[in-house]
C-alpha cells in the first residue's frame, strides 16, 4: 500500500475505532436507548425490540424467497441469572419460528450465554439452545467475537457440534490464524460462516487493510467451497460475490451447497438482486433492547452509515420542530 492510500485510509480507521471504542460505553447505550431520535435509523438494521415485532419482519423476508438466522441480541451478560434469562428468549425464539413454519434457524454469541462468567456455564447454556434447536430440526451458529474469545468459542463449537451436527460457527478473514482454523473445521466436516470481521483487532492477530483483509477472505472462500463444505459467503462486498459465483459455476458446484448470508438491512438491492438469480441468501435478523452494541459495529463496517444516520436524525428533528 503506497503513502497516498495510507493517508486516504487513515480517517475511515479512525471512524472505525472510535466508534467500536462507542460500542463498549454502557452510558452512551442508556442515552442511545431512551432517545426517540435513533429509532428510524436503528429500524434500519434491527427487527424490533422484541420477539412480537421481529416475527412479522422475519415472515416477510420468508415471503420474498429468502432464509434467516436470528439474532436475539445481547453481549458481555455479568451474571448466570442474565445468561439464564438470555438462553429463554432463545427458547422462545425457535418455538415461535418452528410454528410459524419460518426457519427455526439462529446466531448466538457466547458472551451472552456467560462465557466471560464460567465456560461449564457457557457451555451449559449452549446445549440449552441446541437440544431446542435439535427438536425442531434447526440450527444453531455460534458467532466470533473479538480474538480473545476465539479459542474459547472454537471449544465450545466442538463440543457442540459432536453432540448435534447442526451447529456451525464464524470464521473472521480479518484474524491471522483463520486460515488453520478453516482447514481444522473443514477436517472435522463443520459448517463456516466467513465474514471479514468487526472487531478492531492489534496487527500482532489481524491484518489492519482492507486489501489484506480482502485477499485473506477469497482465500479462504475458494477453500472452502471446493471443499464442499456447504460454507455461507457472509459478505455486501460485490466483488468478493462475483468472485464466489466465478468459483461454482466454474467449478460446478451446485447452489444447495452454499448460501450467501447478508445483515438485514444492508444493501436490499444486492440480497433481491442474488435471490432473483436463484442463489439462497440467508438474512442475519436481529432484535431485542441490547441492539446498542451491534449497531455501532454496522456503523463501523461502514462509516458512510455514520452519515445516513445522521441525515435520518436530523430528519426526524425537522418533522418533529416542524409540528410544534
Amino acid at each position: 500500500m503506497g503513502f497516498a492510500e495510507n493517508v486516504r485510509l487513515a480517517p475511515q480507521r479512525t471512524m472505525r475505532s472510535l466508534l467500536i471504542s462507542l460500542s463498549h460505553r454502557r452510558s452512551l447505550a442508556r442515552l442511545a436507548v431512551r432517545s426517540p431520535l435513533t429509532r428510524p435509523v436503528v429500524a434500519r438494521f434491527v427487527a424490533g425490540e422484541s420477539l412480537d415485532e421481529a416475527l412479522p419482519a422475519i415472515g416477510v423476508l420468508a415471503g420474498a424467497g429468502f432464509r434467516t438466522t436470528v439474532d436475539v441480541l445481547g453481549e458481555s451478560v455479568t451474571s448466570p441469572e442474565h445468561a439464564s434469562a438470555a438462553v429463554d428468549r432463545y427458547l422462545a425464539t425457535i418455538a415461535a419460528l418452528s410454528e410459524r413454519r419460518l426457519d427455526p434457524n439462529v446466531s448466538v454469541k457466547l458472551t451472552q450465554m456467560g462465557l466471560e462468567i464460567d465456560r461449564d456455564l457457557c457451555r451449559a447454556n449452549v446445549m440449552r439452545i441446541v437440544e431446542a434447536v435439535r427438536g425442531v430440526s434447526g440450527f444453531v451458529r455460534i458467532d466470533m467475537e473479538d480474538n480473545t474469545r476465539t479459542e474459547a468459542t472454537l471449544d465450545t463449537w466442538r463440543a457442540a457440534y459432536a453432540a448435534y451436527p447442526g451447529v456451525g460457527v464464524v470464521i473472521q478473514s480479518a484474524l491471522r490464524r483463520s486460515s488453520a482454523d478453516v482447514d481444522a473445521i473443514i477436517a472435522a466436516g463443520g459448517r463456516v460462516r466467513l465474514c471479514k470481521g468487526a472487531y478492531d483487532e492489534p496487527a500482532s492477530v489481524a491484518y489492519r487493510t482492507k486489501a489484506a483483509v480482502d485477499a485473506n477472505y477469497a482465500r479462504l472462500m475458494e477453500r472452502l467451497l471446493m471443499a464442499d463444505a456447504s460454507p455461507a459467503i457472509a459478505t455486501h462486498d460485490p466483488r468478493l460475490i462475483a468472485r464466489a459465483i466465478e468459483i461454482v459455476e466454474g467449478e460446478g458446484i451446485g447452489r444447495d451447497r452454499f448460501e450467501f448470508q447478508m445483515l438485514y438491512g444492508v444493501r436490499r438491492d444486492l440480497q433481491r438482486a442474488l435471490v432473483a438469480r436463484g442463489y439462497t441468501v440467508r438474512i442475519y435478523v436481529p432484535f431485542g433492547q441490547e441492539w446498542y452494541p451491534y449497531f455501532m459495529r454496522r456503523l463501523a463496517e461502514r462509516p458512510a452509515n455514520v452519515g445516513f444516520m445522521l441525515r435520518a436524525v436530523l430528519k426526524e428533528e425537522g418533522r418533529r420542530l416542524r409540528g410544534r
